[in-house]
């Protein structure tokens, strides 16, 4: 109970992502289907930012160098340093993420325009009818 209790925050990531989870399959809404998307990647972002912290009096990897440029000595312990390429990397998963935001987005623009609708089973329904006609 106790290990539940210590690591809440990836329960709620968890959460996050069965939510956008079910929005992706369950929904009918392709613009609800995107906002599902968008929950379970801001969810997986949340996940690894939490995966790269430290406590303990950690600090950012910056190297205090003397005049010649060369590390002063017993500034280089790796226990006393953050990881920074989880966040990094969350970075571009963020740009990525808006990104595919804005394609998904400009996409149910252009199905709305040709079938005058965003769910998916009217669109069916008259994809349907047009593959009879």
């Amino acid at each position: 109970m106790d290990f539940i209790i210590a690591k809440y925050n990836y329960w709620i990531y968890i959460i996050l992502m069965m939510i956008g989870f079910y929005a992706m399959i369950v929904k009918n809404n392709l613009a609800k289907k995107v906002v599902g998307m968008n929950i379970f990647q801001t969810a997986l972002i949340l996940l690894f930012i939490s995966t790269g912290v430290k406590t303990g009096g950690a600090t950012v990897p910056i190297v205090i160098g003397d005049a010649h440029g060369h590390a002063i000595p017993g500034t280089l312990h790796a226990i006393d340093y953050i990881n920074p390429l989880p966040h990094v990397l969350m970075l571009t998963a963020i740009v990525v993420m808006v990104a595919t935001f804005g394609v998904a987005l400009a996409l149910l623009i252009m199905i709305f325009k040709r079938y005058k609708t965003i769910e998916e089973d009217e669109i069916l329904e008259i994809r349907r009818k047009e593959a009879f006609t």
